[in-house]
């Protein structure tokens, strides 16, 4: 799971054939459909036009709302929000991150982790980010974790306009997936975490960096802070998350100076 995890960003165009091809030339002989049982496990697919099954899987109970970005200019901060959930591995066993972007400024406004995939984090990571104030337009994919009654209400409360990616469209959330990108080359895959509360804290601290410290070329070398128009320093709802005990029984840690590798972005 370490390497398809890995392996899957530098190459998410892969589906179950060539990494059961890839994994195999690096000396894991491993079937297919061990492979297909696993990527399912962590919500990985290849990237290609069809209906994604990843994480976040639809229930079809659950009102779907419309895509309303179709040759939307995003223009300012706070015009578009977004969000989604992505798999974190830990030395032993993973964990669930959601969080909430702002698409103009790539501000990370909350997030939070789970050991499982019911809504209430992905609620809990919603109203935290309502703590800045509110977008026009709030986008998610049809997962059933954000077309529970408990995330939409929230945003129906809030006067906030709901659109959902259309089937086979996955692009339409790209900044997100770009975020979980960054986040794993440049956090996740530095170090092993041991537990649920040093993956915690890890995040915070890279979160806090991403936010305030890191430029991005999109934003012509300006930081999302900056560009969202927040003063530097960890917003409130950037401070590290409450959560359960530890998912591992090993006495060992990786907790140190967090050390962040930039690219060129």
């Amino acid at each position: 799971m370490r390497l398809l995890d890995k392996q899957y960003i530098a190459t998410p165009f892969y589906g179950i054939d060539k990494m059961t091809e890839w994994l195999g030339r690096q000396g894991h002989f491993v079937n297919a459909k061990r492979v297909r049982r696993l990527m399912r496990q962590m919500g990985l697919e290849a990237i290609y036009p069809r209906s994604k099954r990843g994480l976040s899987i639809p229930d079809k109970q659950h009102k779907k709302y419309p895509y309303l970005l179709k040759g939307v200019s995003v223009i300012h901060p706070d015009q578009v929000w977004s969000t989604d959930i992505t798999f974190i591995r830990m030395y032993r066993g993973w964990v669930y991150l959601t969080a909430v972007i702002d698409w103009f400024s790539r501000f990370v406004l909350s997030w939070e982790i789970s050991i499982t995939l019911e809504p209430a984090f992905c609620v809990s990571a919603l109203k935290q980010a309502l703590s800045f104030g509110k977008p026009d337009i709030f986008n998610t994919d049809q997962g059933s974790q954000f077309t529970s009654t408990d995330f939409t209400q929230v945003l129906l409360n809030a006067g906030v306009q709901i659109s959902m990616d259309g089937k086979g469209r996955v692009f339409d959330n790209i900044f997100v997936e770009r975020l979980w990108r960054t986040v794993k080359v440049e956090e996740v895959y530095m170090r092993d975490y041991q537990t649920v509360a040093e993956a915690t804290y890890h995040l915070s601290r890279y979160f806090e960096f991403y936010n305030n410290e890191r430029l991005h070329q999109a934003l012509g070398y300006r930081t999302p802070a900056e560009v969202y128009g927040v003063a530097v320093g960890t917003p409130v709802a950037l401070r590290a998350p409450s959560v359960p005990t530890a998912l591992t029984n090993s006495n060992e840690s990786t907790l140190k100076e967090p050390i962040f590798c930039l690219d060129n972005g």
